[in-house]
């Protein structure tokens, strides 16, 4: 079983971030992968030390992120990035580039197309594709990660309490 944890819109909330990824950590997930509006070093910190993949969005300013990031050993693939997990290859990104995400739906190669800046949860067929958006840790009814077995395909929503 492959697990991969999602996490979005942290717009600086590093509390909200720390039990979100004790959440992703609890649930084995072997790549977490958060899709950008960090904006604060702090949700950084809670980030390093797991096995993160980062993207940046449209609130970051990745030139005074990128290098902290760095130093931290996060893996960052800003604007976006390809993974493949098992048998399952997903695009990433955070979702404000719609010519990148209109990309990833017409790339054959790419399964799940992962994006969050909606504030919004989604698992939903797109062009033949799984769109899937995790939620958010800000400015969002209630706040949410989510967890793929890539293996099943099968979605979690977890929510994560303020």
């Amino acid at each position: 079983m492959a697990l991969i944890g999602f996490i979005s819109d942290s717009h600086g909330e590093w509390l909200r971030t720390r039990r979100a990824m004790k959440l992703l950590s609890g649930a084995e997930c072997e790549k977490i992968i958060h899709l950008g509006d960090i904006e604060a070093h702090a949700v950084l910190d809670e980030l390093a030390g797991h096995p993160v993949t980062i993207v940046f969005g449209n609130c970051d300013y990745p030139t005074r992120l990128n290098d902290y990031a760095a130093t931290l050993g996060l893996d960052i693939q800003h604007p976006a990035g390809v993974v493949t997990v098992g048998e399952t290859t997903i695009g990433f990104l955070h979702g404000h580039d719609f010519m990148k995400y209109e990309e990833f739906l017409s790339n054959p190669a790419i399964d799940i197309v992962a994006h969050g800046h909606s504030h919004e949860k989604r698992d939903e067929i797109v062009n033949n594709t799984r769109c899937i958006n995790p939620g958010a840790l800000h400015r969002a009814p209630v706040y949410t990660v989510a967890v793929l077995d890539t293996d099943s395909g099968i979605l979690e929503f977890i929510e994560v309490d303020e």
